[in-house]
């Protein structure tokens, strides 16, 4: 799997954005994209394997195991 943080103007300042969602505003394009860098390392921190359950969007419950090593590709596009 591939995601790709995206640089924009957003309610006042700059952003990065995954899909359709929103960071906090920063005050210049620089501060945005380094705090997107620093998002996509998180990104790369592996985990331990778990079970967990979750309510889908259909509102039924599900269980699935998660593999904590299961790390996306992330890239940083600095404009949108």
């Amino acid at each position: 799997m591939q995601i790709t943080y995206h640089i924009a103007e957003h309610d006042g300042g700059w952003a990065y954005r995954l899909g359709d969602v929103w960071s906090e505003p920063f005050a210049s394009h620089d501060e945005a994209l380094a705090a997107a860098r620093r998002a996509a390392e998180r990104q790369q921190v592996g985990g331990d394997n778990a079970e967990i359950d979750y309510q889908a969007g259909d509102g039924r419950w599900r269980h699935e195991h998660v593999d904590g090593g299961d790390r996306p590709e992330v890239e940083v596009d600095p404009k949108d």
